[in-house]
C-alpha cells in the first residue's frame, strides 16, 4: 500500500482514481481495548504526472468491491472478509453495504457472506460520526471523505531520493473506509497477514484493479510493464512469481544473496502482518503515524538513504475514525 499511483506509467489502475487504493492501516483501537482498527484508503486527490488534474470526484467508484482480507493460518489465503460496495453517487450523496465472510465465503471475490450493515451514508462534509453495526453493537464503522495520512518526499524519491523535506500528501484527502471490530473476530490466534483490494465489475465478471498489503511496495519495486499484472494477482501466488526478481533487485543494492532472498521474503507474499501479543508499529501492523516510506527507502538500499526527515500530519485525531476532517 502507500501506492497513490499504482498502475503502469505512474497512472492510476483503470485510469481512474476512485480505484485507487492508497493504504491500509492495523492497530489496537486506542479507545477500546480488545479491539482492533482496520483502515482502508482509496481515491488519493493528488495527482501525479503526466495527469493534469483528478477527472473523478469524491466518491466511492460506484458498484466496486472494496475488500479487507484476512488469513489466520499463514497460507496466504483469506480465511476472513470484510466486504464493502456503494451505490452511484447522485445529489452530493452515496450510501454503502457491509459484508463479513468467514471459510471459504471469504474466498470468494463477490460480496458475499452476513450483511453487517445496508445504506450506510457516506460522509463527504467533515462529518466523522461512526455507525454500530451488527447485533451485538461491538463494530464501528466509517465510511467517506477524510485527509490523506500518508507523508511522503514524491519528488525527492523520482530524482535520485534527494530529500526535499516536502510532503507532497499534505493538505490532500482520500476516501476512507474505517473499521472497529472484536480482535477475536479476526480468528483464535495472535497472528493474521491483511490485506485489501478493490475489484471493478464488468461483462458479468469482477476485475481486481488494486490490491497490496506492505506499504511503498508495487511503484517502487515492480518496473513498468509488471505493475498492473501485480494488481490483479493474489497472495498466494507472489512468492513464486517475484522472490526470484526481488532478490536479484535486493542484491544489485548491496544485500548478500543470502540477505536479499531473505529480505524479500519480510515482505512476500505481500500481507501486513500483524502480531497483537508485539508491539505495533511497521512492519508488525501499521499505525497512521508510521514513516514507512522512509523505512521502504532505507529497505530498498541496504541502508544507504537516510530518512526523509517529514513528520506525521498534525490533524490525525484520538478518536475514530482517526484521520482528520477532509482538507477544503
Amino acid at each position: 500500500m502507500s501506492n497513490h499511483f499504482s498502475a503502469d506509467n505512474l497512472k492510476f489502475p483503470g485510469d481512474d482514481r476512485r480505484l485507487e487504493l492508497t493504504d491500509l492501516y492495523v492497530f489496537p483501537a486506542p479507545e477500546n481495548p480488545g479491539k482492533t482498527v482496520l483502515i482502508i484508503n482509496s481515491n488519493p486527490t493528488v495527482a501525479p504526472p503526466p495527469i493534469p488534474a483528478p477527472t473523478t470526484g469524491p466518491e466511492f467508484y460506484p458498484g466496486a468491491v472494496h475488500r479487507i482480507n484476512i488469513d489466520t493460518d499463514r497460507d496466504a489465503h483469506a480465511d476472513i472478509a470484510f466486504t464493502f460496495a456503494f451505490s452511484e453517487y447522485a445529489n452530493g450523496s452515496q450510501t454503502g453495504t457491509a459484508w463479513y465472510a468467514t471459510g471459504a465465503e471469504a474466498r470468494q471475490p463477490g460480496p458475499v457472506g452476513r450483511v453487517l450493515a445496508e445504506s450506510i451514508p457516506v460522509s463527504f462534509d467533515g462529518t466523522a460520526q461512526p455507525l454500530t453495526v451488527d447485533e451485538s453493537g461491538q463494530i464501528r464503522l466509517f465510511a467517506g471523505l477524510r485527509s490523506d495520512p500518508f507523508f511522503a518526499d514524491v519528488e525527492g524519491a523520482l530524482h535520485g531520493m534527494k530529500w526535499t523535506g516536502h510532503d507532497d500528501f499534505a493538505g490532500n484527502n482520500v476516501d476512507c473506509i474505517a473499521l472497529e471490530v472484536p480482535t477475536d473476530l479476526l480468528g483464535p490466534g495472535p497472528l493474521v497477514g491483511v490485506w485489501a483490494s478493490i475489484s471493478r465489475p464488468g461483462n458479468g465478471a469482477l476485475e481486481q484493479m488494486d490490491r497490496g498489503g506492505n506499504p511503498t511496495i508495487n511503484p517502487f519495486i515492480n518496473p513498468d510493464g509488471e505493475k498492473n499484472r501485480y494488481n490483479s494477482r493474489q497472495p498466494a501466488d507472489d512468492v513464486a512469481n517475484y522472490l526470484g526478481p526481488w532478490s536479484q533487485l535486493l542484491e544489485q543494492a548491496g544485500y548478500s544473496p543470502e540477505e536479499a532472498k531473505a529480505t524479500a521474503m519480510q515482505v512476500l507474499p505481500d500481507v501486513l502482518r500483524y502480531d497483537r501479543t508485539k508491539p505495533i508499529s511497521y512492519p508488525n501492523g501499521r499505525k497512521l503515524i508510521d514513516d514507512v516510506f522512509s523505512y521502504r527507502f532505507g529497505w530498498l538500499t541496504h541502508g544507504k538513504v537516510p530518512p526523509t526527515g517529514l513528520k506525521p500530519h498534525s490533524d490525525l485525531t484520538g478518536q475514530f475514525p482517526y484521520l482528520g476532517p477532509p482538507n477544503p
